[in-house]
């Protein structure tokens, strides 16, 4: 398999609620809702970096198009990471998304590695981690 992940799915239980947190609150760039017209197609992508789109579709209708039952879910199955280039730019993200509604769950600080780091909960409760890992660099 060659590495061609281009979409991130978070199942959610309010898609508007989440498309507020993510659009508004974080200010990633969205059309909104789109596949309205389909009975399990309501969805909303975010553009990322590289061609890399974070989509949220409600949990509901994942469990039908997977042909899956709905199981309850669980914020410590993954995190995703939210890499920054500061220990002043982890603190400013962490100040807006807790003004968004995030639960921080752990609030910046020194890593044992040698890095800084905050996790915080979106609406539905996936755990995000705001990172700066000072052997990383980036280019915008």
């Amino acid at each position: 398999m060659k590495p061609r992940i281009s979409v991130i799915t978070l199942g959610v239980d309010d898609l508007e609620k989440s498309l507020q947190f993510y659009r508004d609150g974080l200010g990633l760039p969205t059309e909104g809702i789109v596949g309205r017209e389909f009975e399990h197609g309501a969805v909303a992508f975010f553009d990322l970096q590289s061609g890399l789109k974070l989509a949220i579709w409600n949990r509901k209708d994942i469990a039908f198009d997977t042909n899956m039952r709905q199981a309850p879910p669980s914020p410590t199955e993954f995190t995703i990471g939210h890499n920054v280039s500061s220990k002043e730019e982890a603190d400013l993200v962490i100040k807006q998304v807790e003004k968004a509604g995030a639960v921080i769950t752990v609030p910046p600080h020194e890593t044992f590695w040698g890095g800084y780091s905050a996790y915080f909960q979106d609406p539905d409760g996936h755990l995000w981690e705001v990172v700066w890992n000072p052997d990383w660099e980036f280019t915008e």
